[in-house]
């Protein structure tokens, strides 16, 4: 039979893998790349990105600038990959301390009976006003920079996280196990830490990503309309804010910052549904 049927070429791990969750492979790449460009920004062939020339102000792209300059005579070039990291470091620390307190509140909601309806108000009535709103509140209140732009984000999205930790509890303590755990007389903090906690991550994990994303463009939106970081900071949504009065003539100012902002949320919103469909094991295919 060997002879007549070849055998069957085993895939390596790393193929199979690919083949089972391209989003995440795909995103990742992209992420990666945006991550890469962040951190090696000083090596990418950039300049000064608050460095102002201007009598070289609103030049095209070209090859000496390769996205052109703006109204300042600031490479835009350089002013695109040095705000990669503003937007990274604003999503990413947002998804963590929003994940981290919104699992906090969550637990507590879900487990302790007589706080849930308290805490649920409070995170009811926060969820009643958009994100951005109450991001844009809260800027009012303090002077931008980076570190308050990612309290203002972090404290509107921690009602998402809370929300959906709260509602995984509810479905956790009723199983059979936790009960058992229960009636063996096991503590609380034990009955979270062994059974609740482990089956909250994957779909805050999940979440986690949505909110990165989320935090990207809240971040865009508060610089663009100045009430985000300084001016005088690289990012995008501040390059875009400048340019948008140059918009009909300039338009390759907004435009660059506007291609990386989007891919950058494209490659977390990826690695968010291929983590989804890997974690959810209603979702998963046959290799």
């Amino acid at each position: 039979m060997p002879d007549v049927i070849p055998a069957r070429k085993r895939r390596g791990p790393v193929w199979t893998y690919v083949r089972r969750h391209p989003t995440i492979v795909v995103g990742g790449i992209l992420l990666l790349i945006v991550f890469l460009m962040a951190v090696l920004a000083p090596y990418l062939g950039t300049v000064d990105p608050t460095a102002l020339a201007p009598a070289k102000r609103t030049r095209v792209p070209s090859a000496q600038y390769w996205f052109g300059t703006d109204m300042l005579g600031r490479d835009i070039y350089s002013r695109v990959v040095y705000g990669a990291r503003v937007s990274l470091l604003v999503g990413f620390s947002v998804a963590l301390l929003a994940s981290v307190a919104g699992l906090a509140v969550g637990l507590i909601s879900g487990m302790v009976r007589w706080l849930d309806g308290i805490v649920m108000r409070i995170v009811d009535g926060m969820m009643s006003i958009p994100p951005i709103l109450l991001a844009i509140t809260l800027m009012a209140l303090t002077r931008g920079s980076v570190q308050n732009v990612i309290v203002a984000i972090t404290i509107a999205e921690i009602p998402r996280v809370a929300r959906l930790v709260r509602g995984v509890v509810l479905s956790l303590r009723e199983q059979p196990y936790v009960e058992a755990a229960v009636t063996t007389g096991t503590r609380m903090p034990a009955i979270i830490w062994r059974h609740i906690l482990p089956n909250t991550l994957a779909p805050m994990t999940v979440q986690a990503t949505y909110i990165c994303a989320s935090a990207m463009i809240t971040e865009a939106i508060l610089s663009f309309i100045g009430a985000g970081v300084p001016p005088s900071t690289p990012s995008w949504g501040n390059i875009m804010a400048e340019g948008r009065a140059l918009w009909q003539v300039k338009f390759y100012i907004i435009l660059f910052p506007a291609i990386f902002l989007s891919m950058t949320v494209l490659a977390v919103n990826l690695v968010g549904d291929g983590l989804r469909d890997a974690l959810d094991p209603r979702m998963a295919k046959d290799a």
